[in-house]
C-alpha cells in the first residue's frame, strides 16, 4: 500500500537560539511599533471596535423619534391644505340668505314686548300707608305705580296716590323695598314727586320723549300695577289729544290730557304710558266711567309728560 501523504510547513523549522542578554535590553528601532503580547492585543481591538459600533443611548432613541413625528405631522398638514377646498367668499346673497333664514325660523319680539322691556326696569309699586281709625293698625290707603325719572331715585307717581299717607312704600323692578318722601306737588296735574330713601345700584331712569309729534292712532302701551297686580302691560293707540277730565266726585278737573285705549284700572294710576320705543309720553292719571264700578271701559287719561317733568324742575323739550 502506498503511504498517506504527510504535508508540513514549506518554512524551515528554526531552532531558537539563546538571546544575549544585550539584544533583550535594546530599545525597538526608531518608526518600528513597539510588538504587544496577544492578549493585550485582542483587547485593544474588541475595544475600538465596540467604540465604532455602539449602540445609541434610549435619550437618542427619543430625540430621532419625536424628530420622525414631528415632520409626519408637518408632512400631513402640508397634505391637508392642499386637498382642502379653497372657500368661496360670502356674497351679498348668502346674507341675504341667511338673514330670511333666520326670519322664516325665528319669531322676534312684538313691538309692544319690546316697549315694556325698555321701560320694566324704571317701573315702580307705589303704596300709600295709614293709620286705622283707632290708630293703632297701619293700613294701605292706595296702590298705585310710579316712574324713576332721575337715577338718584326721583320718582314721578299721581298725588292721588299718595296724598294722606302717614308712609309711602316703594317696591323696585328688582324686588328692593324701601320707603320714599313727596318733594314736590302739582296738585293741577294731580302730580306728586318722590325721592327714594334707598335705591338699587343699577337703577335706570326712564326715557322721556316729547308729546309734540303724538298723533291720535299712534301705538302706546301703559304699565302699572292694576288692582295691585303687576307690573301688567296693556297695549292701545293714541285716541285723542288735549282732553279734559273731571272726577266724579268733582273735585279734579284736569286739561290738556292725553286719552288712550289701552287698559287701565285702579293701581295704574301713576305709571307710564309709552311709545312702542318704551320712551314716557305721559303719567296715566285716570280713567271714565260713568258708573260707580270703577272699571276701564276703553277711555283712559295720561298728563302730558311735558307737565309732569315741569313738576320736578325739568326744562322743557
Amino acid at each position: 500500500m502506498p503511504r498517506p501523504a504527510l504535508y508540513s510547513s514549506s518554512r524551515p523549522t528554526r531552532r531558537p537560539l539563546a538571546a544575549s542578554p544585550p539584544e533583550q535590553n535594546m530599545p525597538p528601532a526608531e518608526g518600528m511599533a513597539t510588538p504587544q503580547p496577544p492578549a493585550q492585543a485582542d483587547m485593544a481591538q474588541t475595544a475600538a471596535t465596540r467604540a465604532i459600533f455602539r449602540p445609541p443611548s434610549k435619550r437618542s432613541w427619543h430625540a430621532l423619534w419625536a424628530a420622525v413625528l414631528v415632520l409626519t405631522t408637518l408632512l400631513a398638514a402640508s397634505l391637508w391644505q392642499q386637498q382642502r377646498p379653497a372657500r368661496a367668499p360670502i356674497t351679498q346673497d348668502d346674507i341675504d340668505a341667511a338673514v330670511l333664514r333666520t326670519l322664516e325660523t325665528t319669531t322676534p319680539p312684538s313691538a309692544a314686548a319690546r316697549a315694556v322691556d325698555a321701560i320694566a326696569p324704571s317701573v315702580v309699586r307705589v303704596v300709600g300707608y295709614g293709620r286705622s281709625k283707632n290708630r293703632k293698625q297701619e293700613i294701605e290707603r292706595g296702590i298705585g305705580t310710579g316712574v324713576v325719572i332721575v337715577d338718584k331715585g326721583i320718582i314721578l307717581t299721581n298725588l292721588h296716590v299718595v296724598a294722606g299717607s302717614d308712609r309711602i312704600g316703594i317696591t323696585f323692578s328688582d324686588g328692593l323695598e324701601t320707603t320714599a318722601s313727596i318733594t314736590g306737588i302739582q296738585a293741577e296735574n294731580d302730580l306728586a314727586v318722590l325721592q327714594a330713601h334707598k335705591v338699587p345700584d343699577d337703577l335706570q331712569a326712564a326715557t322721556l320723549r316729547s308729546t309734540q309729534n303724538l298723533r291720535p292712532g299712534d301705538h302706546v302701551v301703559a304699565v302699572g300695577f292694576p288692582f295691585g297686580i303687576g307690573p301688567s302691560a296693556s297695549a292701545g293707540v293714541v285716541s285723542g289729544l288735549e282732553r279734559e277730565f273731571t272726577s266724579p266726585q268733582g273735585k279734579r278737573q284736569l286739561s290738556n290730557l292725553i286719552q288712550f285705549d289701552a287698559a287701565a284700572n285702579p293701581g295704574n294710576s301713576g305709571g307710564p304710558l309709552v311709545t312702542l320705543d318704551g320712551e314716557v309720553v305721559g303719567i296715566v292719571t285716570a280713567i271714565l266711567n260713568p258708573t260707580e264700578a270703577r272699571t276701564f271701559i276703553g277711555i283712559g287719561f295720561a298728563v302730558p309728560i311735558e307737565n309732569a317733568a315741569s313738576a320736578v324742575g325739568m326744562p322743557p323739550f
